[in-house]
């Protein structure tokens, strides 16, 4: 079974790759409330569905998350399109054509929660202060 989204925003493929890590995963998502261990691209966290174990990887456009330990072997991927399309892609399947309707709920609330943290660019660094830039009573 699988399900996608597409979140409206600027982010490019290397800044998925260098800003959407194991350790940050709940500023990006909130069904995921709690990243309990983090080394390097393995981890353990909590979210929706309890505590599982993390891995990540970088991937072509983006990052791919597997939770190697979920009998329903869920897995995401976050991708960006083409350098100006102002897209990107998240698309996350599970083992099985069919499943209970909680859980069909849960992760169409999931990839949502993906979206909507994407869109609003909360996993990213803040912006620095332009170099050079004068306030306008210094002249």
């Amino acid at each position: 079974m699988e399900f996608t989204a597409r979140a409206v925003t600027r982010i490019r493929d290397a800044d998925l790759q260098r800003h959407v890590r194991i350790d940050n995963l709940p500023q990006w998502c909130a069904s995921i409330s709690k990243v309990l261990l983090q080394q390097g691209d393995k981890g353990e966290i909590y979210s929706t569905w309890g505590q599982f174990r993390i891995h990540r990887e970088v991937i072509h456009n983006g990052v791919r998350f597997t939770l190697p330990t979920c009998p329903n072997a869920l897995q995401w991927t976050v991708t960006a399109g083409e350098p100006l399309s102002g897209q990107v892609l998240i698309h996350c399947t599970l083992a099985g054509e069919e499943h209970d309707l909680e859980l069909v709920e849960s992760l169409e609330r999931f990839v949502a929660d993906w979206k909507t943290g994407l869109e609003s660019g909360a996993g990213q660094p803040a912006p620095r202060p332009t170099a050079g830039e004068c306030m306008p009573w210094f002249g």
